[in-house]
């Protein structure tokens, strides 16, 4: 249990045994009086007994009917400020018959307190400190015999003023009582709340680590489809180019030769690719050099394999940077060369590695037939096929960005423009 609501426990407990305690401490106060009034014959004090039992009765049925039996009239203040006059003219003509009812008349000061408001409770107390002092003097009787009345005056002013006193230190502390009660019951509702969010918040996080989870084996998947198209998909088509080369050359030993001999070196290295694939390394011309010597190295290939010229060119400082960053370059003009050989019919190709403060990009032109690119493809997408659709996703998943420029006749150009990540920095 929490200790706000222990708290609140411990004043709820108190509250029912002060309610338990007021209940039946008028009853036990009145008969108390009247067992010692009843006995005052024995030493010899006369009692008019029809005037106190009468009385006492009354004052019975006054708090039977008031306090015990209608507990929904408490909280009329009108009412129960009626109920109190009544009773305390009860206890004064107690009083002034037997001096001993003033231990019935002590239940003025609890009573004021529990059925008066503001200045009416200070009134109540004044009127049970009055009757209490005629009480403590032995009554009105004898008051009058030894002419007592300026003592009983005194008596009565001073207990007015300390029971006054009392009461302002009894309000005090309940008005104190009364802002903890309520503080506790307003923490205890932003517990609830928090303890609401707390739930909510670990329902959205087991969500959250799902759709991270989901995301993940997707972005594992869409990493695997990129690089199968740019290893496997690229050699394997690089080799039916070349067998189907060397089909129409075999009548030319050292032609068909060469294109055997492309045809292996891109299986061999389409099989290192998939392997470096499957254990997410590096591809092999980033392993062995930096990014514009391998960018250069696969333009020089290219070149060779498809009769095409190639060039790079590199501007800006050169400096190592983040290996996501030298991948996703280096498969962008993998790719963008790849589509030159199957679709763009050109005779010369230009590349451009630019280094700058904040971003790195790579350009790739080419002066061949050109194409459409809002155009929409045979699937349905204005985006390209897969190869253009991995080069997005490959500069997107970096907050980098992929242009393409063409129109029929006119030529591509490719540019992608990632973010200068450098080698040992954060993604």
């Amino acid at each position: 249990m929490s200790i706000e609501a222990e708290l609140s426990d411990e004043f709820d407990r108190w509250e029912r045994k002060e309610n338990a305690t007021f209940k039946v401490l008028p009853y036990f106060l009145l008969s108390a009086s009247v067992i010692v009034t009843l006995l005052q014959p024995l030493w010899h004090v006369p009692v008019h007994l029809p005037a106190v039992l009468g009385l006492s009765l009354a004052a019975g049925l006054w708090l039977l009917w008031f306090h015990t039996l209608h507990p929904e009239w408490h909280a009329n203040r009108p009412l129960m400020g009626l109920n109190y006059t009544g009773l305390m003219v009860l206890a004064a003509g107690l009083v002034a018959i037997a001096p001993w009812y003033g231990f019935f008349t002590f239940i003025g000061y609890p009573l004021a307190f529990q059925y008066l408001d503001g200045r009416w409770r200070y009134a109540g107390a004044a009127a049970t400190a009055t009757i209490s002092a005629a009480a403590f003097m032995g009554g009105v009787a004898s008051i009058d015999a030894d002419n007592m009345w300026l003592a009983w005056v005194a008596v009565s002013a001073v207990s007015t003023v300390l029971s006054g006193a009392l009461f302002y230190f009894a309000e005090m502390a309940n008005h104190r009582n009364d802002k903890q009660r309520q503080a506790l019951v307003e923490l205890r509702k932003a517990n609830d709340k928090l303890e609401d969010a707390l739930a909510e918040n670990a329902g959205l996080h087991a969500q959250l680590l799902v759709q991270a989870r989901e995301a993940g084996v997707m972005d594992e998947r869409q990493r695997m489809a990129r690089e199968i198209h740019d290893t496997l998909a690229q050699g394997l088509a690089g080799i039916i180019t070349q067998l189907q080369a060397a089909e129409q050359t075999l009548g030319d030993p050292p032609k068909l030769s060469k294109y055997m001999s492309n045809a292996m070196n891109l299986a061999r290295e389409s099989l290192t690719e998939a392997r470096r694939t499957v254990h997410a390394v590096q591809p092999a011309v980033l392993a062995e050099s930096r990014l514009p010597d391998a960018i250069s190295d696969v333009a020089r290939r290219w070149s060779e394999v498809n009769g095409i010229d190639a060039v790079l060119t590199t501007t800006g400082d050169a400096r190592p940077m983040h290996a996501d960053v030298e991948v996703t370059l280096l498969r962008t003009a993998q790719e963008a060369l790849a589509n030159v050989a199957k679709h763009a019919r050109a005779s010369r190709v230009g590349l451009t590695l630019s280094y700058m403060e904040d971003l790195v990009s790579i350009d790739v032109r080419d002066d061949g037939v050109g194409f459409d690119p809002n155009a929409k493809r045979a699937n349905g997408s204005t985006n390209g096929g897969f190869g253009l659709a991995g080069m997005r996703q490959r500069v997107q998943r970096l907050a980098g960005q992929l242009d393409i420029e063409s129109e029929p006749g006119g030529g591509t150009a490719i540019s992608a423009s990632v973010p200068a990540i450098p080698a040992g920095g954060g993604k």
